[in-house]
């Protein structure tokens, strides 16, 4: 069952950004990144860490409740503060899914507190399940587009958001600078929890679709009504259903997450200075 809304989910979040500041000692923070499953060691070697904080410290912020989330929010130094490079970072460890039955504003409360603490950009990521055999688990994937399969929306109200552009093609072109092997595609969002099935990944490729999952499109779209820049990565952890034939499970997609640790963390560590 869905909880209901909170009735102004935008006060909530500034609301919860006060209390970040004061716990933090951070003002503003430049930039938000929020990790999906099998991300969290690449955060680790990310910067300086200036504080971590449990989600349940703020308001409106429920305890991690997927395995492979870490109920932690992190603010980090990042880059070098004596060439004026460096940026306060904020790290989601965690997310709240749609899945989870809390209703949509609870999927994007940490976007929407993101953005009330002065980020601007918004980097999402996700493990999901990919729809080209050439993406071995391990490999990360931009997000250039999305299909929103949940039929909610996190905008309240008759506000009419344009999503021609959602995912920055400025900061997809910069993460090629930085690793130009990097490949780009589709994500579609199911509700979850439950896997795919075979037909409904070939319903995925017909709608136009590369990787499958269960978040980020809802966040993506607060993010963009909040005004901010988003960057989208996936990390392939499985082929979708009906692929390899092989069955899916959950642990699968932590254990590719750690085995491509080091690489997210690179590619992290190198993309987050320069945006």
């Amino acid at each position: 069952m869905n909880h209901e809304q909170p009735s102004d989910p935008y006060a909530l979040a500034q609301e919860a950004a006060g209390v970040l500041a004061d716990r933090t000692g951070v003002e503003r923070h430049d930039l938000a990144l929020v990790l999906g499953s099998g991300w969290l060691p690449a955060v680790d070697a990310l910067g300086e860490v200036t504080a971590e904080i449990a989600t349940t410290d703020l308001p409106g912020f429920t305890a991690a409740a997927v395995a492979g989330h870490s109920g932690r929010i992190r603010s980090l130094r990042v880059g070098d503060p004596s060439t004026g490079q460096s940026k306060h970072v904020l790290a989601f460890l965690s997310r709240t899914h749609y899945y989870e039955g809390r209703g949509v504003a609870a999927v994007v409360h940490g976007v929407r507190t993101a953005a009330a603490a002065g980020c601007s950009t918004v980097v999402l990521t996700n493990g999901c399940g990919g729809l080209k055999e050439g993406w071995t688990p391990g490999t990360p994937v931009l997000i250039s587009d999305h299909i929103n399969l949940t039929g909610r929306s996190p905008i309240v109200g008759p506000t009419f958001v344009d999503l021609t552009d959602l995912y920055s093609g400025r900061l997809r072109a910069l993460c090629r600078e930085v690793d130009p092997t990097l490949d780009e595609g589709v994500y579609v969002q199911f509700p979850g929890p439950h896997y795919e099935t075979p037909a409904e990944i070939g319903m995925a490729r017909a709608i136009g679709g590369h990787l499958v999952g269960m978040s980020t499109t809802l966040e993506a779209i607060a993010a963009r009504e909040a005004g901010m820049e988003v960057l989208g990565i996936s990390l392939v952890t499985n082929l979708a259903a009906g692929i390899s034939g092989e069955p899916l499970n959950h642990e699968e997609v932590l254990d590719a997450g750690r085995a491509a640790a080091s690489r997210m963390g690179e590619l992290l560590g190198r993309i987050v200075p320069r945006i």
